[in-house]
């Protein structure tokens, strides 16, 4: 049996010029972020307790909890809504096509009876109403041209609709059924955001023009605005109001959020300007915000959420972060508390302790791609899209100099011998590199399309695998390889080859969805029939007491071996990350670490069967 013990969730997918719709749940604690097809649930007060729906077959772009926190209704890129409950494994209630476009914003009404969404609409309607239960239409929303980039519900009786968008249009709508009221053109560049205050009385527009406008909510009419002096620099993204009404938080493109106070005739000035630690660069520009219970949460577009305290906005904040896109590779470091560091293509390394989670990221000179990266004490040896290999030294938390030795292909696997690091194999298209230290001590074309390589912890044996789905077995001696053995069973191309961590077995496995175990002295197969997967295998991980393997695949699961018994006697994760699993890692006999397409790292306990 695997349970799922630890996830370290990702971050928000965000988007350069953007506001990003974060929401939550004051009851239960909880808010919710889209990041690709899955919707996020974390616990502000559990950062280690975090809930994915991953149903959406298109890129979700925003969700709400119902005014009960029963229910979620969540949007995305294809226009359309689905509502599911926040318990009992996430049953859906229904699902409806709002929109013909990308849906950007959603509202419940404060019955939960109506949903109310805008977005783009490819020449159609750009806002639309409908009951939650039958999808029935309650009004007309005529009078935006463009993006409809937020929409608001007015939380008490009568009701209004509120809308704005790329247009630069404030509109106000009455009902139900709604109808056009009117409209006001303050702004002149796109409106952001649009929010209600909770206790019915105003409402708020923030703008690409750096202005907020309050406005009478039963009216529509203008009262006043966000005091200029000591305002925002830059485009303002989004808006959250305290639950008493009485100030505002406010977040925007120069990297500072701001709380102020709102007097009843509709003025509002700074109380507070709050900064992020942060290195300055364009990373840290912020781009969403929430208010909920005493807790402020603003979004980055590098995506590191930040919680203030809203009764002491003197204290710094609580930051995490995490991955945006998929994470590729894995790598446990020997310490105690186990370190994890996994990497993502666009560069990032992430640190995670095992039982606290975030750690930080860590900073490189110079912030290439990530394709592949190993890690052996102190130094981290990564390659890219470039041609060039990397050796970096890690010194706690930071790494060091960085050296980067030009191989002249395009690497598509690397290898270290781990008793003697200095060594690394090097496999390109045609054949492999051999390094000592930033040395390239030969380049040797093997004359068949090579795909995965390992080299042996002592440097004297390589393991290559090819197109052809043959491993071919070589001595190294000094900077040259002889062909020592032709091993053929697998019937597709080799994706991943593994040394056990005694050496005395290796582990292989193909696009055509099998892993092999074999004897290395032998020669061996020592465990076969390991066909369970339904789609290409990414990933191996051998277990510290040699007696697992562990594969992880497309079809997003992860099959845990015993060695000892045969192949059917196997753990299954089913559904491990949405998308595939492409990093697995142990951390010891019982517990694995798996990384995917969805961008979270998860922690798993075995129980042997």
């Amino acid at each position: 049996m695997a349970d799922l013990k630890e996830t370290y969730a990702c971050i928000p997918s965000t988007e350069r010029g953007r506001g990003i719709l974060i929401s939550g749940d004051p009851k239960s604690n909880s808010i919710l972020y889209c990041n690709g097809r899955s919707v996020i649930i974390r616990y502000l007060d559990r950062p280690l307790q975090v809930a994915v729906y991953g149903e959406h077959a298109y890129q979700a772009t925003v969700a709400r909890y119902s005014p009960n926190g029963e229910w979620i209704a969540s949007a995305d890129v294809s226009g359309t809504v689905r509502i599911w409950g926040t318990h009992n494994d996430f049953v859906l209630k229904k699902e409806f096509r709002v929109l013909s476009g990308r849906i950007d914003d959603l509202q419940w009404s404060p019955d939960g009876l109506r949903i109310v969404a805008s977005g783009d609409g490819k020449g159609k309607s750009l806002v639309r109403a409908f009951m939650w239960d039958s999808g029935t239409n309650v009004g007309e929303f005529d009078g935006h041209s463009r993006r409809v980039l937020s929409c608001a519900f007015k939380p008490t009786r009568p009701f209004r609709i509120a809308t704005c968008g790329e247009d630069f249009l404030v509109n106000f709508y009455e009902g139900p059924p709604f109808k056009f009221k009117l409209s006001h053109r303050e702004h002149s560049n796109f409106v952001n955001c649009l929010r209600f205050s909770p206790d019915g009385s105003k409402l708020i527009s923030v703008s690409s023009d750096k202005k907020g406008i309050i406005y009478d909510a039963k009216t529509g009419d203008i009262i006043g605005e966000l005091s200029s002096e000591d305002g925002h620099q830059g485009s303002i993204y989004a808006v959250s109001w305290s639950p008493d009404s009485k100030q505002v938080l406010t977040v925007s493109a120069d990297k500072s959020a701001k709380v102020w106070d709102i007097s009843d005739d509709g003025k509002g000035k700074v109380k507070k300007t709050l900064t992020s630690p942060g290195s300055g660069g364009v990373e840290d520009m912020l781009v969403g915000c929430l208010w909920q219970n005493d807790h402020l949460v603003t979004v980055s577009l590098g995506g590191t959420i930040s919680i203030f305290s809203a009764s002491d906005l003197e204290k710094s904040p609580v930051s995490f972060s995490g991955h945006m896109k998929n994470v590729n590779s894995l790598a446990v470091l020997k310490s105690d508390p186990k370190i994890m560091l996994s990497s993502s293509y666009d560069g990032l390394i992430v640190k995670w302790i095992q039982g606290i989670g975030y750690s930080g990221k860590l900073e490189r000179k110079v912030n290439s791609q990530i394709k592949c990266f190993a890690v052996v004490e102190g130094e981290i040896v990564s390659c890219g899209f470039d041609n060039k290999i990397w050796r970096v030294s890690l010194l706690g938390d930071q790494c060091g100099d960085a050296n980067s030795i030009d191989v002249g292909n395009q690497p598509k696997d690397l290898s270290l011998a781990l008793s003697s690091p200095e060594v690394t194999l090097v496999s390109f298209d045609t054949g492999v590199i051999l390094l000592r230290g930033t040395k390239v001590l030969s380049t040797i074309g093997l004359g068949f399309t090579v795909t995965a390589s390992a080299i042996s912890p002592d440097g004297t044996e390589a393991i290559v695998g090819g197109q052809d789905g043959k491993l071919r077995l070589y001595s190294i001696t000094g900077d040259t390889l002889n062909e020592e053995a032709v091993l053929e069973k697998h019937r597709g191309a080799i994706t991943v080859i593994r040394y056990s961590p005694d050496v005395s077995m290796f582990a292989s496995a193909d696009v055509n969805r099998e892993a092999v175990v074999w004897d290395r002295a032998s020669r061996e197969v020592k465990l076969k029939n390991m066909l369970y997967h339904t789609a290409r295998i990414n990933c191996l991980a051998w277990s510290p007491d040699n007696t697992m393997v562990a594969t992880g695949s497309l079809d997003t699961c992860v099959i845990i071996y015993d060695i000892s018994k045969p192949a059917s006697n196997r753990i299954t994760i089913k559904g491990a990350h949405l998308g595939g699993v492409y990093g697995l890692a142990f951390t010891d006999e019982h517990s694995i670490v798996s990384s995917g397409e969805d961008a979270c790292v998860r922690v798993w306990g075995i129980t042997p069967q």
